[in-house]
């Protein structure tokens, strides 16, 4: 997540839920076709995802103790993103463009199927900053999101909607790759995006379970599998405008996710919902070099990831 907030704030359009309908029948009377049952959205095994976030943290490792826009580490996680997508049916494409002088690539792949005039997409961004791994941001949103799509392809899953999900490159410079992709969107492409979904930072060590409130819709998904868990949210406002969902917004997509937490400090009645340290960071380690594998709350990583995949089943159908 980037530093700099932009307030920006515009009203978006609820996007529909698909809902079920099975017809009835009375004595007597016709039976009214059926519809088959909406298919549940499968668990998320934390343990694929922290498969990733070690993968990621190799990598980091391997060159230079980062993955930043226009460095080494960065095209190594987008080699090694492509590659699982690639292997599990989807169509990936790489967007390449310029920013501070560097060559800078985002990954967008669609799950074959679907109404392409009624996309759900979600995202997360890949890069970290220059001083450190970026293991919960944003590897955490990254790894999570990679794992809900291997799980459609795992599930064959073949919902009413079209799926799209992408991996930004150059957010931590403003949000450079995802505003690029937005921006090279036709105006009746961008229209076709039903709601753009995203995830970055959602393994905090001492975290919040934050839900963003842009759409209605999409907010009341998230807030709605967490009431199944018995968690309570809060509105996110720490992000708001400093992630990739901004740009979308601002062309009028609907858009939601979800948020651990970075910089701002737990308070004692979020403490007494959530658990964790009062007067500490949400994470310490934001931006930091100790953003590693050990900067992960599994608890609020596994949670956040079965969101996720709830979402864009329950979003998609």
């Amino acid at each position: 997540m980037k530093l700099l907030l932009s307030g920006r704030a515009l009203t978006a359009s609820a996007v529909a839920v698909a809902t079920l309908v099975t017809g009835g029948s009375a004595a007597g009377a016709a039976t009214a076709p059926t519809r088959p049952a909406a298919a549940a959205a499968p668990d998320i095994p934390i343990a694929n995802v922290k498969a990733h976030l070690s993968q990621l943290q190799s990598i980091a490792t391997a060159n230079g103790g980062n993955r930043a826009h226009g460095r080494a580490g960065y095209q190594a996680s987008l080699t090694y993103v492509k590659a699982k997508l690639d292997a599990a049916g989807f169509t990936t494409r790489v967007q390449q463009f310029t920013a501070s002088g560097r060559t800078g690539y985002n990954l967008i792949a669609d799950w074959p199927g679907g109404d392409t005039q009624q996309v759900v997409m979600s995202g997360s961004h890949l890069d970290s900053v220059t001083s450190g791994p970026g293991i919960n941001d944003n590897g955490s949103g990254s790894s999570a999101v990679l794992e809900t799509a291997l799980a459609v392809a795992r599930s064959g899953y073949q919902p009413t909607k079209h799926l799209r999900f992408a991996w930004w490159g150059a957010e931590e410079l403003g949000l450079v790759g995802s505003r690029y992709y937005v921006n090279s969107l036709s105006s009746a492409d961008r229209a076709k995006i039903s709601g753009y979904l995203n995830f970055d930072m959602i393994g905090s060590p001492n975290p919040g379970y934050f839900v963003y409130d842009d759409d209605p819709t999409i907010e009341k998904t998230f807030k709605d599998y967490f009431a199944g868990l018995g968690v309570s949210t809060e509105i996110e406002t720490e992000g708001d405008g400093r992630s990739d969902h901004a740009p979308f917004k601002n062309a009028g997509v609907p858009v939601g996710g979800l948020f651990s937490g970075a910089d701002y400090r737990k308070t004692s009645a979020q403490a007494a919902k959530w658990g964790g340290t009062v007067g500490q960071p949400f994470d310490r380690c934001y931006h930091s070099s100790c953003d590693t594998t050990a900067n992960i709350n599994d608890t609020a990583l596994d949670r956040n990831s079965d969101a996720i995949a709830y979402a864009v089943w329950a979003l998609s159908q």
